[in-house]
This record gives C-alpha cells, structure tokens and sequence, in this order.
C-alpha cells in the first residue's frame, strides 16, 4: 500500500465536510464552509508516508460525518479542546480533552458525531500499514509487532488513555511548529515520531510485558513496596531495605515489580519524580534548584539533563514558556 492511499482516506473525510481548500506556506489550508461553521483545518506532509491535520473548528449545529476508509492505516489523535463522538460496528467512541488515542483500522465505515457550538482542536497523525510495519522492525531486522496481530479479527481497534506529561510537552512542540512559518520539515517530523514512539511505547509495548506468576499476597506487598518509594521519593530505601520492609525477596520484588508496572523500581520512582518536578514547576512556586531538592535530587545537573530526556526542553526554559503563556 503507498502512502497516497491514505491520502484519500483524509480527502474523503475532509470532502464531506465540505471545506474550501488553498495552500498556504506549503501546508494546505481547508476552510470549514460559512453555512455549517467557522474554523480550519491544516495538512502538513513532513515526509511522504505521514499524514499531520491540525483540526480548529466549530460547526454551529450538531453535525453527523460518515466515511468509508478506503485503506488500512494507523492514526493518532490528541485531542486538546472539545469532543468527538465515532461510532464503527455499532460501538461508540469518545474522544475528549486531554485523550490520545491511537486506531488501527481496516476498511471501515465510521461515523463522526460533533457537537454544535463547541469548540474543536485537534492533532492528528496517520501513517500507512508499511510505515507502521518499519516502526516496529527490530535492529536484528525482526518485527516485534504485526498490524494484523493488534487488529486480530476485528477491522477496527483503538487504544485511549489520558495524556501523559512527556506526551504534553512533546506534544506541546509539534502544535507550536504547526503554527511557525516556514518550519523546517526536519523539525515537523522529528517532533511527530516523538509522539508516536510515546503512543507506541504505551500502548503496544508496555503491554507486552509478560506478567510473571504471583499470588495476590505478592501483589499486596508489591503494591506496598510501590507506596513507599512514593511515600519517601526524597531519600528512598534501597532495594535489599525495600525487600525487608514488605517482606519479599528481592529478586520477587524486582520481576513481580516490572511485570505489575512494566518497569523497575527505580524506574518507577524516576518517573514519579519528573512527573512531580513537572508540576511543581508548572505551579510557579518554586526555581529549578527548589524543585529539583523537592524530588530528591541533590545535583541540579543531574535532575537537569533528567528532566531534558523525559520532555525534550531544561526545566529553566520550561519555566519560562510556561510564565509566557
């Protein structure tokens, strides 16, 4: 399948709802018509196998949209404003504010149910099954993941959950490129194959995590173990002290732990501090060094070069956008 063929799965779509169409700074700018609503939608093909749409629209009434795909693909979608219904083999999905979700589908017949005076934003990304397929290839060559194994005997499946902060921020990026004049295509790709390795990690990988043989009396002490490296994310027990403190052998506690959370202990608690430095420095309240202290962290380097790997900017340039906006 080439990339041109979901092309026209976007085309039929966009055709439906009836927008004028003309290219702007080599992105192309579909105008929703006067009659139905006002608002936009933006196209943008950083490369030939990738499809990006930026939705901003509102329809003035209650509008129902049917589409026939004519090709399988993988889309991804943040929505940041608004809702949007779908429904496809009698199910019902909604998309809302602050939801990824990621969709494998066949040839489908999908139905798009939007509310009338509500405002609608929205990322969107669509690659072809070949694309998908050379994602998942391994550095052997071997491919971890089939399209037709996540679909299994259905023609539509679709994953959703709330976006995560490294999601936020990356995400954050690519509608900010979005909006630049004369973006480079470099940085439009590189920021939308950031959001799709977090998509894919979290909803494919992670899952394939096989979960090792344990008693419910090992998932409470487990859970245990859990709470307290939160509990004492500043100064946490090592792992032979953890394993005394719940009563587990270290080895359970390390396999029975990566396999309830798909990752380490320690992992898990680096996570849970980034995520919690995200907040403390979104509230305003504290400086960097402040946070980094707040976390557990005693070198404001480390907790730096930390942070700048999970979302992509220093936490002193974060703060300074997030006091811009």
């Amino acid at each position: 399948m080439s990339s041109t063929d979901i092309q026209e799965n976007f085309h039929h779509f966009f055709d439906s709802m009836n927008l004028d169409t003309q290219n702007v700074d080599q992105k192309t700018h579909l105008t929703l018509h006067p009659e139905m609503g006002e608002g936009y939608v933006r196209r943008f093909l950083p490369r030939y196998d990738m499809e990006v749409v930026v939705s901003d629209y509102t329809f003035y009434r209650s509008e129902s949209i049917s589409l026939c795909t004519k090709s399988p693909m993988v889309e991804l979608n943040f929505c940041l404003k608004g809702q949007r219904g779908v429904s496809v083999q009698g199910k019902e999905h909604q998309l809302g504010p602050g939801l990824c979700s990621l969709q494998f589908m066949s040839e489908v017949e999908a139905r798009f149910e939007y509310i009338g005076n509500e405002p609608f934003y929205m990322l969107g990304i669509g690659i072809p099954v070949s694309t998908f397929h050379h994602f998942m290839e391994e550095s052997n060559g071997k491919r971890s993941i089939e399209f037709a194994q996540v679909l299994g005997k259905q023609s539509f499946r679709i994953f959703q959950e709330k976006l995560s902060p490294a999601a936020s921020v990356a995400l954050q990026r690519v509608m900010q490129f979005a909006t630049k004049p004369g973006v480079k295509k470099i940085e439009m790709e590189t920021g939308v194959l950031g959001l799709l390795s977090l998509a894919f990690q979290s909803f494919l990988f992670d899952s394939e995590t096989a979960s090792a043989p344990l008693s419910k009396r090992d998932k409470e002490k487990i859970e245990q173990a859990r709470k307290i490296m939160l509990e004492c994310m500043v100064e946490p027990p090592s792992l032979p002290e953890l394993s005394r403190m719940i009563g587990l052998n270290d080895y359970k506690l390390k396999a029975g732990f990566k396999a309830m959370f798909g990752t380490t202990v320690f992992g898990y608690l680096r996570e849970k501090r980034l995520e919690k430095a995200l907040f403390l420095l979104q509230q305003g309240e504290m400086n960097v060094t402040e946070t980094a202290s707040a976390i557990g962290y005693t070198n404001t380097s480390y907790f730096a070069e930390a942070f700048r790997e999970k979302y992509g900017v220093n936490p002193s340039e974060f703060v300074r956008r997030s006091s811009n906006r």
